[in-house]
């Protein structure tokens, strides 16, 4: 997806994790447990609306601002698996983001409603990251 805005200000959004329940839809709370030496997020507790149940688990960042930031879920009652990144590339007057996910929950989903699930998850986080840099909300 292009978003009409520099790579450092999709970073920055999307870097400050406590304030997803503001704008990703789904996420219900954000316990920030780690800062690094920059003052940057290097482990959260997310809790998700989920289809079935809230789901609930701490995510490891990477950060290479302005370029990616990646994370990895610790391991998890909830999840066995959960890694993905945002990856921001400076266009002529915008910035390509390419939002990437891998989700294994501990509990049984079929394949299909999984990848509709990660479609979905994938979709409303790119329109809820245009929307907050564009629109300030």
């Amino acid at each position: 997806m292009e978003i009409d805005a520099p790579p450092e200000a999709l970073y920055d959004v999307a870097a400050d994790v406590a304030s997803y329940p503001e704008w990703a839809t789904g996420v219900k709370e954000v316990e920030v447990l780690e800062l690094d030496e920059s003052g940057r997020v290097n482990r959260a507790r997310f809790v998700l609306e989920g289809f079935v149940k809230e789901i609930e688990y701490i995510l490891e960042y990477t950060h290479d601002r302005p370029n990616v930031l990646s994370w990895v879920a610790e391991a998890s009652d909830d999840l066995k698996m959960l890694e993905g990144s945002y990856q921001f590339t400076s266009l002529d007057d915008a910035t390509e983001v390419v939002y990437s996910l891998a989700v294994e929950p501990n509990f049984t989903v079929p394949g299909f409603l999984r990848r509709q699930a990660e479609r979905q998850i994938v979709n409303t986080a790119l329109r809820g990251l245009r929307k907050r840099v564009t629109e300030g909300g």
